[in-house]
């Protein structure tokens, strides 16, 4: 076996002690959509619920056995992270009885500095600097050099790949012997996840094929990809904040810049969603919106494609605050069409919202009425989201509507204009 993977199957060991290995489920409802075999790797069910856990755990592991403590010496621990990252580094400080302290955006959801402090417990110090992470991130930076602390990176370190390999190391012992996945499909944010696992199997000599999940917005591997080199992002959408990052880690770059730009597929936010939803519903599984990336990621793949195949999807993590519930279930309606927002020209007179209500049909449903402002002295401009069961309806409403001489503007997919009005 070559060293990777030997060091790879010695920190899998070393984690036993904090926490089982997680399951590898046959996924019946996937498979009967797909054609396939679909397995999820089910790292949204560590203690931390989510795999991040691994690389924070041996990063610390190689740290202390090589007698690291940082630049002066002191036994302290330091990151930066508002998400994941925190809360596996603060299970790991508790549990190995060493001081931590996290920094986070002074804007983080109480949820998030609540479930951080309870894995951590009184070995944690949780410290609130900034509006923004990059803020934060360099007052950790400061605070490190300044105290000798030792920062654990999220993602761009050897180590924290190899602790994320782990992953891969116990897939390939919890697949019935003789079993390679013909698909392994990965979620990307920093990428030592995808780095680790892609090389844990290339070294086992594993003939499997892969596919990365990385958000529309934020394609800082898709984009490095495509340019031969790390690229930053300019702009990211945050919504999948557990995959939102702006550069993809430059030792995950060495490790993934072999593969072809066109195995990473970038998945729509709104399509996602609908992901989510689909899964909490059917399977009861929570996810959070990075955790279904890989999921999410099937649909670009024909039935053809995967007919009889093994195929792998790790779910990265279930840490999905339930407040943020309803914009989840906005963003699947609209994407599946089943929900649309129109700004109309409504005439100021009496019975005019009655001449527009006998326009809609029995499954139709106004959801939002708002007037925005009167454009004239006889008509004004009103914002109207209308749901309904089956997409085709909104063709049938669009015939009445323009029938009956009403001026109107659909205003769903105007990411710019929805976004400040909806």
């Amino acid at each position: 076996m070559a060293a990777f993977p030997r060091e790879v199957a010695r920190a899998a060991e070393a984690m036993r002690p904090l926490f089982a290995e997680t399951p590898l489920q046959e996924n019946d409802y996937l498979s009967r959509k797909t054609g396939a075999r679909v397995f999820l790797k089910r790292e949204d069910l560590t203690p931390v619920r989510s795999y991040k856990i691994r690389g924070a755990f041996n990063f610390f592991r190689k740290a202390l056995a090589s007698g690291a403590k940082g630049d002066g010496g002191a036994e302290v621990f330091v990151c930066a992270s508002a998400g994941n990252h925190a809360q596996g580094f603060a299970f790991v400080c508790r549990q190995l009885g060493r001081k931590g302290v996290v920094f986070m955006p002074v804007t983080t959801p109480q949820q998030k500095i609540d479930k951080t402090r309870m894995f951590g417990g009184e070995a944690v110090e949780i410290r609130l600097v900034g509006d923004f992470f990059d803020d934060c991130y360099r007052a950790a930076l400061d605070f490190a050099a300044q105290s000798g602390g030792l920062m654990v990176p999220p993602f761009d370190h050897k180590d924290i790949v190899e602790g994320q390999a782990t992953i891969a190391h116990e897939i390939a012992a919890q697949l019935r012997e003789g079993v390679v996945p013909d698909l392994m499909i990965l979620p990307v944010g920093g990428g030592g996840l995808s780095a680790g696992v892609t090389r844990y199997l290339a070294e086992t000599g594993a003939a499997t094929r892969f596919a990365f999940a990385e958000p529309s917005g934020a394609p800082s591997l898709r984009s490095s990809l495509e340019a031969g080199r790390r690229v930053r992002l300019d702009k990211v959408d945050n919504f999948v904040d557990g995959a939102a990052v702006a550069e993809i880690g430059k030792e995950n770059f060495r490790l993934l810049k072999h593969f072809e730009a066109g195995q990473v597929r970038l998945i729509p936010e709104n399509r996602l969603c609908a992901t989510m939803i689909e899964m909490l519903n059917v399977e009861g599984i929570v996810l959070e919106p990075a955790g279904a990336l890989a999921i999410d990621a099937l649909k670009d793949f024909s039935r053809k494609e995967l007919k009889g195949k093994v195929v792998v999807l790790v779910i990265s993590g279930g840490n999905f605050d339930f407040e943020r519930l309803p914009d989840v279930k906005e963003r699947a309606l609209r994407f599946e069409g089943f929900k649309k927002y129109f700004i109309f020209r409504f005439p100021q007179r009496p019975g005019a919202l009655r001449d527009f209500l006998s326009l809609l049909g029995p499954d139709d449903d106004i959801a939002r009425f708002e007037y925005l402002k009167k454009s004239a002295r006889n008509f004004g401009s009103v914002l109207i989201g209308i749901e309904t069961k089956d997409a085709r309806n909104f063709d049938v409403l669009r015939k009445r509507f323009e029938e009956a001489g009403w001026a109107y503007q659909d205003i769903t997919d105007n990411e710019t204009l929805a976004g400040f009005i909806i």
